[in-house]
Formats: C-alpha cells, sequence, structure tokens
C-alpha cells in the first residue's frame, strides 16, 4: 500500500514543468516538496490531485491506478490556495457539510484539534485569514483519507498552529496515512523526508505540441 509516481512529465503552455519525475511514499511518511519556484511542486499535486493532466507517466495509489479516477480520488484529499470554505455558513456548519459528506464521527475531535470550538457559532466570512486557513484544512482531517496533498498548508498560520497542525500531520502518518506536501518552511515533522525538484530546462523546444503556439488554431 503506497502511493507510486513513475516517469511523469507534464507541460503548461508549451513549457515542460517537469520530466519524468518518479517518486514513492509508503504508508507512514510524509514527503516534503523542496525546490526554487517554478520548479513545479505545486503542479504536480494538482496533478496528482486530477486538477490539470499529465502528458505522460503513470500515478498509483494503494494497488489503484490514475486512470481510475473516482476510486483514486476517493483515497485523496488536496488543500490548495484556497480554503475551500462556504462564507455565509458558520464555521461549524462548513465542518459538519464536510463530516456528514464523508461520513465522519470526529467532527468535535477535529473542533478541539484546530482550536475552531470558540468561532464555531462564527460566520466564516468574518473570519480572519488564518481562523479561515485553520477551518479549511479542518477539512482535511475531517475526511480521514489516506492520501494528503498540501500545497503551502501553513500560509497565514502563527508560529504556535503551525507546530499543532505538524503534530497532526505526523499522527495522520502514525496511523498508516500518507502526506506530500509543498512548503518553504520546516514543519519539523517526525515522519518526513524531503523530495528536490528543480526547475526542468528542456533540452528542445516544446512549442511542437502545442497547436496554439504553432499557429494551427
Amino acid at each position: 500500500m503506497s502511493l507510486g509516481v513513475s516517469n511523469l512529465s507534464c507541460q503548461r503552455g508549451g513549457r515542460t514543468i517537469f520530466n519524468e519525475l518518479s517518486l514513492q511514499i509508503e504508508p507512514g511518511e510524509a514527503v516534503v516538496l523542496r525546490g526554487p519556484n517554478g520548479a513545479g511542486k505545486s503542479t504536480l499535486l494538482r496533478v496528482i490531485a486530477g486538477l490539470i493532466p499529465a502528458q505522460s507517466g503513470e500515478i498509483n495509489l494503494n494497488g489503484v491506478s490514475f486512470n481510475n479516477r473516482d476510486d483514486f480520488q476517493e483515497q485523496v484529499t488536496y488543500s490548495g490556495h484556497l480554503d475551500a470554505i462556504k462564507p455565509q455558513l458558520t464555521v461549524v456548519e462548513n465542518l459538519r457539510f464536510w463530516a456528514d459528506l464523508f461520513g465522519a464521527d470526529n467532527l468535535d475531535q477535529t473542533m478541539a484539534e484546530f482550536l475552531l470550538d470558540e468561532i464555531a457559532d462564527r460566520p466564516a466570512h468574518t473570519c480572519s485569514a488564518g481562523q479561515k486557513r485553520r477551518l479549511g484544512l479542518a477539512r482535511i482531517a475531517v475526511t480521514s483519507r489516506p492520501l494528503w496533498l498540501l500545497d503551502e498548508p501553513t500560509v497565514s498560520l502563527d508560529t504556535e498552529t503551525t507546530a499543532r497542525f505538524a503534530r497532526i500531520i505526523d499522527a495522520h502518518c502514525a496511523a498508516g496515512g500518507m502526506a506530500l506536501i509543498a512548503t518553504h518552511i520546516d514543519l519539523g515533522l517526525h515522519t518526513s523526508r524531503t523530495f528536490e525538484m528543480e526547475t526542468y530546462i528542456p533540452g528542445a523546444s516544446v512549442q511542437e505540441h502545442d497547436p496554439f503556439l504553432k499557429g494551427d488554431w
């Protein structure tokens, strides 16, 4: 049971973002993506999450192929730069929606872990940036899916809350979960290792593969 990425390539706007990338994550592991801006960290997370296509390669999660989208997605939770909350709903209503959707029974525990109890009845649109981020991350914990894909998850969080979230990631991995995280800070995870991504500079132009850039449109 693991995540396996093999020979994955991705192009956007006629530019190769990464080429023949391979990565393996075992249960209980958190892998931190490192690399300069433009190296493709966010793109890799979005490809695995099914938000943008890959040009080639294979992805398998716990024996399920990336091509079997429904079954694959059932095992993945993604957190990007947006917090994925409904501003008109209260904090607890937002989280209860996800708990009901996924049949989770850890709503109260998750509210406490993310320090949301004291603002449970507050409309989400009145929350601070840090409170919205905590609510967005709580959605990940309440869904209880094995693979967490996290893109700069601690933006807007203070030092204490960042450390608290790191402990939540460690607990997820200790229970057999996996996490793939793009972050510029050291989260101090006990279960992590680093995967370095470098900006890919293609040896030849890829524009011949893009009909818009060739002028065929």
